[in-house]
Parts: structure tokens; sequence; C-alpha cells
């Protein structure tokens, strides 16, 4: 394919997908995996990772940690650190860029939303089955810019509806971070045109490496009974409440003191 494109293009591609990046990373670290993995990551990108409500975090406990997803990357990353910290065992069904990566494969869930619907059920409900810590990501998409405010796309209802059959008290976390308003404004670019494929996807590479050097802050809420999300509202509601409530904690601002 590479001898079929122009050589200013192939060049440009190479550059916004951080090739000679990944691979001198790749053969620095390639021996690593799982949480030595992601500690190296984080390391490599000099994130300042800060911690806030862990005091809301109950011990001892089948809980569902679900967030926004605002990066499409790191978040993740550094969402597996912080949960890591206080259970060693977490599961997360993703279906974004890091999925392709093996030395991170103990702990995800290969969602393969272009997959069989019966395949992607099962996987999730039998990882709400299992004993392991669950993290999630209910809007599935990282984070788009609306009417000038960065924030997730619709909930799924997944979460909910899995958290209450399988009896998992759900635990709101926000992510701090945001990506360039050059990725915002080509999605909203391609919306205006019409056009269906995720062109911006093609910059999220670019994306996670616009991030080093940066400040995240993780906040965990506290935890939400599975016996409170009632018949009062319906799955999807509840959803959106509790998306409320993450974006709320988001709302309680934190000075970050590099160490």
């Amino acid at each position: 394919m590479a001898k079929r494109l122009p050589g200013f293009l192939y060049a440009y591609l190479n550059k916004i997908t951080h090739v000679k990046d990944i691979n001198a990373f790749l053969e620095k670290h390639h021996e690593k995996y799982g949480l030595d993995f992601v500690n190296a990551i984080v390391d490599d990108f000099d994130i300042n990772l800060k911690i806030v409500g862990a005091e809301n975090i109950p011990k001892n406990q089948r809980l569902v940690f679900v967030a926004n997803h605002p990066l499409g990357g790191l978040d993740g990353i550094t969402f597996i650190k912080a949960v890591s910290q206080f259970y060693e065992d977490v599961v997360f069904p993703v279906n974004d860029i890091l999925m392709g990566v093996d030395n991170l494969s103990v702990f995800f869930i290969p969602i393969n939303k272009h997959g069989s619907n019966a395949n992607n059920v099962k996987l999730i409900e039998d990882t709400f089955a299992g004993e392991k810590t669950v993290l999630y990501f209910p809007a599935g998409l990282c984070s788009r810019k609306k009417k000038g405010e960065i924030c997730d796309l619709e909930w799924k209802k997944t979460f909910v509806s899995k958290a209450k059959r399988h009896k998992r008290d759900i635990v709101p976390v926000f992510i701090s971070g945001k990506n360039s308003n050059f990725f915002y404004n080509l999605s909203n670019f391609r919306k205006f045109f019409k056009i269906k494929a995720n062109i911006e996807m093609l910059y999220l590479i670019d994306e996670v490496y616009k991030q080093k050097n940066k400040d995240i802050v993780i906040t965990f809420g506290k935890p939400i009974p599975y016996t409170e999300l009632d018949k009062s509202k319906n799955d999807r509601e509840w959803a959106k409440v509790i998306k409320e409530k993450v974006y709320e904690l988001g709302n309680n601002k934190v000075v970050i003191k590099k160490s």
C-alpha cells in the first residue's frame, strides 16, 4: 500500500501516526507487560497524575468504575493506573487504539463494534458476571466539542443494566483533559458535511502525543449502590443521571503541584 501512496502523503501519515516514536518506545519497553507497561507509558509521556477522592473507593467489593472519555488514549492508561492502586485485577472493555497493544492485553476485553453483536453481548455479560473490577467508558468514543463545550457523546445504558443484573455498585469517575481544537474542529467539519467516516480518528495518535508533559486529574465520586437504580427511571435515564454526576465531579477545581 505504501508504494501506491505519493511520497509526501506517506511521509505525512508516518508523521501523524508517530511510527518512529512508537517503534522507539516499543523497542525500549517491549518486555514489559500489564501495569509495568502502563507505568512506562505514563513515565515516558511525563504525565503528572493526580488522584482525588480516593477515600470514596470501597474496599473488597465487585465494582464498576465509569468515566468520561476525554482523550482516547492516555485517559484509559491513567484510569488503569489509578484504579490499580486500589484493586489488583481490573478489566476494561475497549474498542479504540489501545486494543492493538499486546502488552496491555491483560487488561482489555476486545469489544469489536463492527463484529458480531452476539459476541459483543456475551463478552460484556461475562465481564460483568466475573470477579474482576470493571472499568468502563460508556460513551464508547472520546469526547467531542458541541456548542463550545467538550463533552462525551451519549452514554450507552449497558453499564447500568449489567451493574444491576450482576449486583455491582457504580463508582463515578471524572478524568480531566482535552484534545486539540484541530481535532474537535475536524470532527465538526465532518459532521457539517455529513461525512460518515470518523476521519478525525486518523489523528488520534497525534493527539496522544500532544498530551506529553500534561497534568491529568482523576476524581473518584461516592459509589452509587446498584439498589438505588430503581424503576423510577429506565436504564437510559439512569445512565444520563450518572453521566451528570461524573461531570459534576469535574467542576471541582484542583490545584496540581509538580513533584
